[in-house]
């Protein structure tokens, strides 16, 4: 059984969440799997192994992930957090998402100028997040170099969004 087909046995869809009409893509059943999780930290990093400098993990679920491949490659994990949520120094950047809009927080100086940053989270919907993670990276002068996900719902044509900061971006399972 190929990977995809491993995450199609254990990801479940919940119904009307966080609100009705959404179709909601839960990834926790993954992680009672820690043999499938290795594989699936392995695909991510054998992908961008040689092509970046830090990974920036998307509040929450792009933590996961996001801090298990970069200490594999033994590089920095950047946390990019909900507005509030970190106590430093921060730059911000706005999004809209498919229910609504949002704040995500960068600390300032968490990367140097040049650096190639890989942005993980853990499902691509409208791309609206993921956009905002890239426009942080950019503020501290770092290039992207791609964007991992798990999961993307190609239906909502998030890569459009992203295409603008990098060509490479990747997906484990698409729906």
């Amino acid at each position: 059984m190929n990977l995809q087909d491993k995450l199609n046995s254990v990801l479940r869809t919940v119904p009307d969440f966080p609100r009705p009409g959404i179709m909601f893509k839960d990834i926790t059943p993954l992680f009672e799997n820690p043999q499938l999780c290795r594989e699936v930290a392995d695909e991510i990093g054998n992908k961008f192994s040689d092509k970046i400098d830090a990974i920036a993990g998307i509040e929450s679920r792009g933590f996961f992930f996001g801090f298990y491949v970069a200490q594999i490659l033994n590089i920095p994990f950047v946390p990019i957090r909900k507005a509030g949520k970190l106590p430093y120094k921060k730059d911000s950047a706005s999004y809209d998402l498919e229910y609504g809009s949002a704040t995500i927080e960068m600390h300032q100086e968490s990367l140097s100028a040049g650096m190639r940053v890989l942005i993980h989270d853990d499902l691509l919907a409208t791309g609206g997040t993921a956009e905002a993670a890239a426009k942080l990276v950019k503020m501290q002068n770092a290039n992207v170099a791609g964007f991992s996900f798990i999961i993307a719902l190609n239906f909502l044509n998030g890569n459009n969004k992203l295409k603008s900061y990098s060509e490479n971006i990747h997906s484990i399972i698409q729906f």
